[in-house]
C-alpha cells in the first residue's frame, strides 16, 4: 500500500484507524469492501480469529484462522491491540505493524466490535474514529440474517440478542448512519473518512508549511 498522495499540497499525515461496527446483518461488511475497493490509501486489518473459514473465505486474507492454543498464546504475549469473545469464538487485532502504518500516513479498516471498538479507543485515542451502522428496523435486520443462509435459525436468534445489546453502545461512537439505502450510506461513510485526513490534529506537515507561510 502507497503513501497517501490525496492532498495536492503533499502534507505529510498521521493515519486514521477507521472503524466500522454493526450488528450482524446490518451491512458492515458490504460498505467495507466497497470501501477498501474504492480507497486505495485505506487497508484492511485481518484479525486472528479461531472460528472455522466459512465457504470462499481465503486464510490471511478475510481472516488469520487459529486454534484456540495459538490464539490464547498470543493474548499472553500481549500480541493484539484488542480482542473479544463473541458466538464461542475468539477475534483479535495484530499490534504488528499498525503504529508504523499510522506514521506513514496511511490508513487501516477495522470491521471489529463494540467491545474492540472500545479497546482500540483506549490504546489509540485521537488516532481511532468509530462509525456505527444501525439496520432501518430489527424486522429487516431478520430478514437479511435469514435470507444470507449461513446460519441455522438457533444461531439467528442469538445474533439477534446480541444485536439488541450492541446497538445499545451506539453512544460510544463518533458517528452514527442508519443503513436504510447501502449507496447513500456508503458515501456518508466516504465523506466522514475524507474529513477524518484532513483534521488539523493529523496534518502533522503542516506546520512547515505555516511557518514559511508567514516568514
Amino acid at each position: 500500500m502507497d503513501a497517501p498522495d490525496s492532498d495536492p499540497h503533499g502534507f505529510k499525515r498521521r493515519g486514521v484507524l477507521f472503524v466500522l461496527s454493526s450488528p450482524s446483518g446490518a451491512g458492515k461488511s458490504t460498505i467495507a469492501r466497497a470501501l477498501l475497493a474504492d480507497e486505495p490509501e485505506l487497508g484492511m486489518s485481518v484479525s486472528y480469529t479461531t472460528r472455522p473459514p466459512r465457504p470462499g473465505e481465503v486464510d490471511g486474507v478475510d481472516y488469520h484462522f487459529v486454534d484456540l492454543e495459538t490464539f490464547r498464546e498470543m493474548v499472553a504475549n500481549h500480541e493484539f491491540l484488542e480482542w473479544a469473545h463473541v458466538f464461542g469464538h475468539r477475534y483479535g487485532t495484530p499490534k504488528a505493524q499498525v503504529w508504523s502504518v499510522l506514521e506513514q500516513g496511511r490508513d487501516i479498516l477495522f470491521d471489529i466490535d463494540w467491545q474492540g471498538a472500545q479497546q482500540l479507543h483506549q490504546l489509540a485515542g485521537g488516532d481511532v474514529v468509530r462509525v456505527f451502522i444501525l439496520p432501518p428496523s430489527m424486522a429487516i435486520l431478520r430478514q437479511r440474517l435469514i435470507d444470507r443462509r449461513t446460519d441455522t435459525m438457533e444461531v439467528i436468534e442469538a445474533r439477534m440478542d446480541r444485536a439488541a445489546n450492541e446497538v445499545s453502545h451506539w453512544d460510544g461512537y463518533d458517528y452514527v448512519l442508519v443503513n436504510d439505502n447501502v449507496q447513500r450510506c456508503f458515501e456518508c461513510v466516504k465523506t466522514i473518512l475524507a474529513a477524518e485526513r484532513l483534521k488539523r490534529s493529523r496534518q502533522t506537515g503542516i506546520i512547515g508549511f505555516i511557518r514559511k507561510l508567514i516568514r
